[in-house]
């Protein structure tokens, strides 16, 4: 079986190519640890939404909406406010609503650390250390390590990011994989004939500065649409529509995670998340673009400045010197 593990040029930028069985996967260390392609040759899916005519450039201005990003920390803080048990930071506002938007880590070039093949397990790990170093720290100086292991096997791609609190302070812990998949995902398909599956729960109302005001919606049979896999993701607009997660089910077995269909060929997506991941918000930038992204969050938009207890908003904090690990996987089947 074909394995291979190896950094390769990508426009004057360093790439980790990864090859295990009918799997591809290219991560971009120079863009966050990005997953900038994975597919499956053999099945002709192409998961993630990329092009290939974009300079490393081009992709460091647009890193939330090509390949799986992940984010720290998720989505929104209003006004910049980020809120901890023992200190109050304040972020620059950087959309167009007020708020502050993502993070910074995803922007960051992390290095390489290891390249490797071993049997069917073709590996990448990458690392960023953010302290004094960084422009940002004097906004916020909570030193931390971010670690990422890639692991692309002839059953798909197991990801795992570890964040570790190295400053004396304690670290507001949120995460987000900001993934965009391609709609449709294959060279003959159409966006008409995809279909998303999301596992939803509570539906949660946003203000019009896209922040939870802390109510519930009812459920409509719109949103059953993404409960009972109906759910058109592209060629409409898809904005912002936030839910607790629930657990899934895939071929008759618990699933936490998403899936997507190709109505026309059975060809599917499966993307299974940690159970840290408490929430799901789905955007598709007016889904006219041939992507959509149902984001895993692990918690809610502006968990921190929220007045619900932690166990409803998802906020957690590393304590110095505490770890904590998301384990992820895709993999691609046809019904």
């Amino acid at each position: 079986m074909n394995t291979i593990a190896r950094t390769i040029d990508y426009k004057g930028e360093t790439c980790i190519e990864l090859i295990s069985g009918d799997y591809r996967a290219l991560i971009a260390p120079f863009n966050g640890s990005n997953v900038m392609k994975l597919e499956n040759t053999a099945l002709d899916i192409d998961v993630f939404r990329n092009d290939p005519e974009l300079t490393p450039a081009q992709l460091k201005a647009a890193a939330e909406i090509y390949g799986m990003p992940t984010l720290y920390l998720p989505n929104r803080l209003s006004h910049g406010n980020l809120k901890t048990s023992d200190a109050m930071y304040h972020f620059p506002c950087n959309d167009p609503l007020g708020n502050h938007l993502h993070g910074f880590l995803h922007l960051r070039n992390h290095d390489v650390k290891e390249v490797t093949a071993d049997g069917n397990n073709a590996i990448g790990k990458t690392s960023y250390t953010y302290d004094e170093n960084d422009e940002f720290f004097s906004t916020y100086p909570v030193s931390f390590r971010a670690d990422f292991t890639f692991t692309l096997t002839p059953e798909g791609l197991n990801y795992e990011f570890t964040l570790t609190n190295l400053s004396d302070r304690q670290m507001p812990y949120g995460v987000c994989n900001h993934v965009a998949f391609k709609g449709p995902f294959t060279s003959s398909g159409k966006g008409e004939d995809v279909r998303l599956c999301v596992p939803v729960g509570d539906k949660w109302e946003l203000d019009e500065h896209a922040i939870p005001t802390e109510k519930n919606l009812p459920i409509t049979d719109y949103d059953l649409q993404y409960k009972n896999g109906t759910m058109i993701p592209v060629l409409k607009d898809i904005d912002n529509d936030l839910y607790t997660a629930e657990m899934n089910e895939l071929d008759g077995k618990p699933f936490y995670g998403v899936y997507i269909t190709d109505t026309a060929t059975g060809k599917r997506i499966c993307y299974e998340v940690d159970d840290t991941m408490k929430f799901w918000i789905m955007w598709n930038d007016h889904g006219d673009k041939g992507y959509f992204c149902p984001e895993p969050m692990s918690w809610n938009i502006d968990a921190p400045n929220l007045s619900g207890d932690p166990s409803v908003t998802g906020y957690t904090e590393l304590a110095p010197g505490e770890s904590k690990t998301v384990r992820e996987r895709i993999f691609t089947t046809v019904q």
